[in-house]
């Protein structure tokens, strides 16, 4: 049986792609730096060579649509969110979770629905331990 290769850690230029086509669903190049250029110029060829890289990598899909080609992800938001979060604590944190949620609030700090939001979280889990 075949293992799938994990999908690589993207760089900060292809997880702006990235939340383009999670938002917006498959796309083409067009579409990708339309969306992009509304925060920032960015050129055709640009997103051209990142989406061809980001294929390379297996960061996305492409499916030819006659002329044009159509991208998506490989893996949804949440996927790519837990990965990432598992690296940094990991390499950052060494594996501590409450280090890391201590910063982060510490950082920036959390809005009151945020907060609820967090103690849910929390009493759910507490409740998952006790059972």
């Amino acid at each position: 049986m075949a293992r799938e290769t994990p999908v690589p850690r993207p760089t900060d230029a292809e997880l702006q792609i990235l939340r383009v086509l999670w938002r917006a669903g498959p796309s083409t190049v067009r579409e990708v730096q339309a969306s992009l250029a509304q925060a920032r110029a960015t050129g055709y060829t640009t997103v051209l060579k990142l989406l061809q890289i980001m294929t390379e990598k297996g960061l996305v899909e492409r499916e030819d649509a006659g002329r044009a080609h159509i991208y998506r992800p490989r893996q949804t938001e949440e996927q790519a969110q837990g990965r990432l979060v598992t690296d940094l604590l990991d390499r950052v944190f060494g594996g501590s979770a409450q280090q890391l949620v201590l910063r982060a609030l510490a950082a920036r700090p959390a809005s009151s629905s945020e907060l609820a939001e967090i103690r849910r979280l929390l009493d759910d889990l507490e409740g998952e331990q006790t059972e």
